[in-house]
């Protein structure tokens, strides 16, 4: 068995990861939702907010984190 070392993860880094996960997966949840509920335009926002969401997190780990 292999373990993974996370110690040289700083704790900015981690939260940083955390709040962008629960961001981009909460919006596409809700996405999806609203397309089951036929609330399209709504639905489509909210995916659109999860591609904006993950380019900014692309955009600030390439900026701050390399």
């Amino acid at each position: 068995m292999s373990l993974v070392d996370v110690s040289s993860v700083s704790p900015s880094l981690f939260i940083l990861g955390v709040v962008f996960i629960l961001l981009v997966f909460g919006l596409l949840s809700l996405g999806i939702l609203r397309m089951f509920q036929q609330r399209f335009k709504y639905g489509w926002f909210c995916f659109a907010g999860a591609i904006v969401s993950f380019s900014v997190f692309m955009y600030v780990l390439n900026r701050w984190y390399v």
